[in-house]
């Protein structure tokens, strides 16, 4: 099995359509020992029958409380010895400023989306870094309105720049230790989090129309790439955007 023996944190678990769930799923399958988050008691009890299906710990985090962050790396402290590797699901902007015009952005949804979706990743990383004694594999979740003008992404693709920028340089930082980290580029998935983007459904319909592979990607198919990255195989790739989209990125027209 490809993660037979390793201990892996996956954050942002919200329900059953989740991107980390479809990680969280895959990485049992290939052995993995997990550890999952959950943002607060409303949400633990959507996470928490989940945690129960593959034998996972779940300790609350909300990104945005640093005392909170704390915590749950103490609980990981008092469970665990170490982590080879984490998964970071977590992304975070208004509705209102996902919608209309950019310009109209928010200076307080600016700074909640690129701290929820962007430091977040700084911060959980300097906090397992110290778990990662013999090396380790961090991932987390970009998407190509990062790099390209979405209809309706706003905010949410300036914050995506932003984590891709971090990956590269946290990967600069963290190569000396023998700890990779690498963003995976879905395509359209059908999450809660999706659904409040402006004209999504059509998005996952021209995607599927247009799309090399002719099909839409499933949190399985993230899951999958994601196995990868964490595992042995992928040992000397780390500060790299890899897509997941069926093909999407490569068109041009």
């Amino acid at each position: 099995m490809l993660l037979k023996g390793k201990t892996g944190i996956i954050l942002g678990v919200a329900n059953e359509f989740s991107i980390a769930w479809g990680c969280a799923k895959k990485a049992k399958e290939e052995g993995a020992n997990l550890v999952l988050s959950y943002l607060n008691e409303k949400m633990k009890k959507r996470v928490e029958p989940l945690a129960n299906e593959i034998n996972a710990k779940i300790f609350e985090m909300d990104v945005t409380n640093k005392d909170s962050v704390k915590s749950f790396f103490e609980n990981i402290k008092n469970n665990y010895e170490s982590i080879d590797f984490l998964v970071h699901s977590i992304a975070f902007a208004n509705r209102e400023d996902l919608a209309g015009d950019f310009y109209n952005t928010s200076k307080e949804g600016f700074l909640m989306a690129l701290e929820i979706s962007a430091y977040s990743l700084i911060e959980v990383a300097r906090e397992v870094v110290p778990f990662m004694k013999n090396g380790g594999s961090i991932t987390t979740m970009t998407y190509i309105g990062s790099t390209r003008a979405v209809p309706s992404y706003n905010v949410m693709g300036v914050a995506k720049a932003a984590l891709e920028a971090n990956v590269r340089y946290l990967a600069s930082n963290l190569g000396p230790k023998n700890i990779r980290i690498n963003a995976i580029s879905a395509g359209p998935i059908n999450t809660l989090s999706a659904r409040g983007i402006s004209g999504f459904t059509n998005i996952l319909k021209y995607t599927e129309e247009k799309a090399p592979l002719r099909r839409n990607v499933t949190i399985d198919d993230v899951g999958n790439v994601n196995n990868f990255l964490v595992s042995d195989l992928s040992s000397a790739i780390t500060g790299q955007i890899i897509f997941v989209d069926c093909g999407m990125n490569i068109l041009g027209v």
